[in-house]
Parts: C-alpha cells; structure tokens; sequence
C-alpha cells in the first residue's frame, strides 16, 4: 500500500503555477470606443486595422478607389462625417501598417499593385491626404501583405498575388530583394526577433523559412492540409513558429512548429469546426498567444512554455458581437497602472464601431509590477537599412515600461520618390522664371539713353537676360512657395520731387527679410513634386482669399455709389427748387 501511494504521489503534479492563469479581458464602454466607422466590407483576409500609441487606422468602405482613416487615438466616440481619409490609392486598400519607429508614417497596400507611404501629422487630418511620400512600384497583381523590418529602419517587406515577396529600401524606394520561391498564392508572412529570418504560409500548403536578404529557402515542410488560409507567426527569438489552419475534415486547428524541424509539429490540436479564418497574435514579454477568428465573437488565449506540452490553454474572452479584424496596441502603449497586458481593436461586422478590449492580469496593488512588464521593444531602430543589407544582425532595442518613452515625435527623414518625375519640368520651370521677369521700361528720351550699353539689344544682351532668368530660378521657386501673407514687402511714401525713371533707379521688389539679391539666391528650389504640389496649394488658397477680398471691395464700392446717389439726389431737387 504505501508503495502504491508514493507512486500516485509522484504522478500526480497538480494545478499548474502560471501568473497569467487568470487573465481576463474587459472591453471597454461605449464612450470610449469609435463609432461611425465606415469599416470595410472586403472579404480579404487581412486585420483591416493598425494601430500604435497615437492613431488607430482602419480600411473604409468607398465607392471608387481605396482609403483609410486615420484617428487620434484620445478622439474616441461618434466619428464626424466630415473627417479626413487617406485617398491616394486607385484600388481598395488591403492592408495599412504603422512604422515601428516612428509613430506618424504609416504603410498601405493595395489593389492597384503599389505600395505607398504617408505621413500622419500629430493631430491627425483635418482633409483628406493625397500626398504620399513614397510610391512603391514591383509587384505586377495586387498587393496583399505589409510587414515591417522588426530592427532595421525603413525595410519593408510586402507579399502581392503574384507569388512574389518584394524586401523594399524606403529611404530609396528601391527594392532590395525579389523572392520568388512561392508557386501560388501568400497567406501570411512573419519575421523573426532579429529580422534574419522571414517565414511564410502559402497555398501549395507549405510553411517555408526564408532568408529576406538572398532570398533563398532555409527549411520547408507540410502545413495544415486543409483548403482554407493559413496564418503564421513567429515566436520571438524562441525558435519556433505558431501556426493557424485548417484540417482534412475543415475544422479549424493550432500548431507549434521548430524552425530546425519542419516535417513534424511539436504540437497539433483542433479547436472547433468553424470557417472562420484564425489570426495569431503574440506577446514576447509574457509569452502568451491570442488566436480569434474572423467572424468570431471571442478570443483565445494560450500560455508558451518551454517543455512539453509547450502550450496551455488559459482562457478566451466572450463577446455577442462577431468581428470583421483586430489591430493591436503595441506593448509600449499598454495601461500598466491597470495591469494591461495586451489591448485589441475589435472591428465590428453588423455594426459600425471600433471596439478597445483589455486583457489584464488581475492584481490587488496599483504600484508598478515588474514580472508583468520586463524590458520591452522600443520604438528606435538597432542599425540602419544598409547596415542590415550588408549582413548585420542586432536584437531590438529595449525600454524600461516604467518610465519608457511610448510615443515617438520624429521628422519625416524620407524624400519624396516618384519615378514619373522628368527633366521637362525642370526645364519648364525655367521657362516660367524666364516668363515671370517684369518688363522695365524706360521713359527716357532716346537721346539721353543712346549710349546705355543695356539697352542696345544684341545677342549678348539676349543671352545675358537668359542667364539672369536661369540665375533667378531660385527666386521664383521661392515666390511659389510662399503666400501673400507670408511676405512683407517694402513700400516708399510718395514725394513731391520725382526722379526720372531709369533702369538703374527702377528696383524690384524684395521682401523685407531678404537684404541683398545674394539671399534670393540662397534660397532653396523645391527638390520634389510635393514641395511643388504644397507650393500650389498655397497659392491657390491665397488666391482664393484675395478673390474674395475683392468681391467685399466691389461690394462695398456699389454700397457707397448707393449712398452717395441718396444723398445727391436730396441736394439735386433742392436746388430745383430753388
């Protein structure tokens, strides 16, 4: 007998000690959620939503073309009709990504095979935003997928329906890999901790490894086998991959996978018989995965260990209301007075709001609890691109969650790349200096001004008025990119005595900051059709308020020819009268 009980002793281990085992999720009132968000409609399988410690961005529902909105995330509740969308792309947007390291420039794919940059301001759009930053142009069918480079600052990786993986050097808007290992359609791609490493799930039912600098295939191995879209993710530094999909029988399953050995699944189990596609999450700090599907109202969450089994299920939280994607906050901008740990966006499918959910670890104290929140990833890039292009590897940078930065306030460090951009312009450019010059004429009589050597109209004076309209360039780009506002010019009270008018008493008009005609050449001609396109927005704008000035003029002018035939009208018949 007692044999027999040390034995039961030895067998039995018990409830399992894990600090997370009752995480719970709370979503969040109705005040603070986003209301009125025309979310899109597409049956694409991507998260329709980005979102980082300023803004939430979310694919919209549009006739013609394709947009995003972009909103502060302080703005919650009813979204104003009228607020501004980012329009620039001809096809519906598929997939939005925020930068990891600067929180205002954001990435879209889309339809119309391009890939295209933009840039937020801090209080988000007040009309809608045309204007990108860079253009990406590679793929020959739509874009599907955007991942940013978890280390290196502008890399971007980007999956479209033609099979090809595309590894993009934005600071050049030039791509720096073609991948084309893939022999159908891309369901998901994720990059590993340090970036070294690309993995990927494809339609052909495979999980492939790559290396995002050559291209070439590191491992491969069978996936799910089911029809549907399959998702991975890749667990850190851990070594190992999560995956989502379906089985030969549909019903929907998880497995863990090493990336040494991808023949065989460290772990497989089915979760239900739904047709929803399931979307990974993971948090490395905690070491906890989120898995909800589309067109579910909950969400799953698991524990990773390090032995087997290798994964626990811990919970899920319940909700009544399905869900067409979810954004999540990166772990910086998580509430850690509250003990937050992991925060979604929940899009909702039958009704227009954007939904906060919070998952917390219940604890009794307010302080800052540090088994919760280790060193986590901050938003400042390891190395450059070039140094990752030439081999590089460097973990991501860490900041303390008690006293991090969360949010970035960065420049925009990226110059417009457009490849459409010709010397034509540049030459029309000139043409319009050239045309802009004022006339000086001279009312001297011709006997006093015989022997001006300026006014004698050879084909050196011809070439040297051309040389001054190329030298003046930079003062007309100057002029195109300021308003009327903007300008103070200087203004002489008129005299009794007049001087005769001659070229050389004749002077142009020169702005009040401006001293010398050196300083109009300093100044910089705009490098870019942005510059030139926000040149003509201003003009156009200061156009638009002198017109109006004008109109109050002439109004006013006809109200006081209007007074002044009253008021003659009285005298005309007094002196009638008379």
């Amino acid at each position: 007998m007692p044999t027999s009980t040390n034995n039961q002793a030895t067998s039995f281990r018990g409830v399992r000690t894990s600090k997370f085992r009752h995480v719970y999720g709370q979503a969040m009132r109705k005040e603070r959620c986003y209301e009125n968000v025309p979310i899109t409609r597409s049956a694409h399988d991507s998260n329709c939503c980005a979102v980082n410690p300023k803004f939430i961005a979310v694919v919209t529902e549009t006739a013609g073309g394709g947009s995003f909105v972009v909103i502060p995330l302080e703005k919650t509740g009813r979204l104003d009709f009228t607020t501004g969308r980012v329009v620039g792309h001809s096809g519906p947007v598929l997939d939005v990504k925020w930068n990891p390291f600067n929180d205002n420039v954001i990435a879209s794919c889309s339809e119309d095979a391009t890939i295209k940059i933009w840039y937020i301001p801090d209080n988000g759009l007040n009309a809608n935003l045309k204007d990108w930053l860079v253009d990406l142009h590679g793929h020959r069918r739509r874009v599907a997928y955007l991942e940013w480079h978890p280390t290196a600052e502008n890399i971007l990786a980007s999956a479209g329906l033609d099979h090809l993986i595309i590894i993009w050097n934005i600071s050049h808007g030039e791509a720096v890999t073609v991948i084309d290992s893939h022999h159908d359609v891309i369901y998901s791609m994720s990059f590993n901790r340090e970036g070294n490493l690309l993995a990927t799930t494809c339609k052909d039912k495979k999980l492939r490894i790559l290396d995002p600098r050559s291209g070439k295939t590191v491992s491969e191995g069978s996936c799910h086998v089911g029809s549907r879209a399959t998702k991975v993710l890749y667990l850190g530094d851990s070594g190992q991959l999560f995956t989502t999909g379906f089985s030969r029988n549909s019903n929907r399953e998880y497995a863990l996978w090493s990336q040494q050995n991808l023949n065989e699944p460290l772990r497989r189990e089915t979760i239900d018989s739904s047709s929803g596609v399931l979307f990974p999450f993971y948090d490395h700090d905690t070491r906890m995965i989120y898995v909800a599907g589309k067109g579910d109202g909950n969400i799953r969450f698991f524990e990773v260990v390090s032995e087997s089994p290798w994964i626990h299920y811990l919970g899920q939280f319940l909700s009544g209301f399905p869900q067409r994607g979810l954004g999540f906050m990166p772990k910086r901008g998580c509430d850690t007075s509250q003990c937050e740990v992991f925060r979604f966006y929940k899009l909702h499918i039958t009704r227009n709001i954007c939904e906060p959910i919070s998952m917390i670890v219940p604890r009794k104290s307010d302080s800052f609890q540090a088994d919760l929140y280790p060193d986590t990833v901050a938003p400042t890039p390891a190395m450059s691109a070039e140094e990752w292009i030439s081999g590089k590897n460097k973990p991501p940078v860490l900041l303390s969650m008690r006293s991090g930065l969360k949010v970035t306030y960065k420049p925009v460090r990226l110059e417009h790349v457009d490849k459409k951009l010709s010397l034509s312009e540049r030459n029309n450019e000139k043409k319009f200096a050239f045309i802009a010059q004022e006339n000086i004429v001279d009312y001297r009589p011709l006997e006093l001004r015989g022997n001006d050597l300026k006014a004698v109209k050879t084909t050196s004076n011809l070439g040297t008025k051309f040389l001054n309209s190329n030298n003046n360039l930079n003062t007309y780009n100057f002029w195109s990119t300021r308003s009327a506002s903007q300008i103070n010019l200087k203004t002489q009270p008129f005299s009794q005595k007049k001087e005769p008018l001659s070229p050389r008493t004749l002077k142009p008009l020169v702005p009040s900051f401006l001293s010398t005609e050196k300083d109009l050449h300093k100044m910089d001609t705009p490098k870019s059709e942005l510059e030139l396109r926000r040149a003509y927005m201003a003009q156009r704008e200061e156009l638009k308020v002198l017109k109006g000035h004008l109109i109050l003029k002439d109004k006013r002018i006809k109200e006081l020819e209007e007074e002044l035939r009253v008021t003659r009208d009285p005298l005309s018949r007094d002196s009638s009268e008379c």
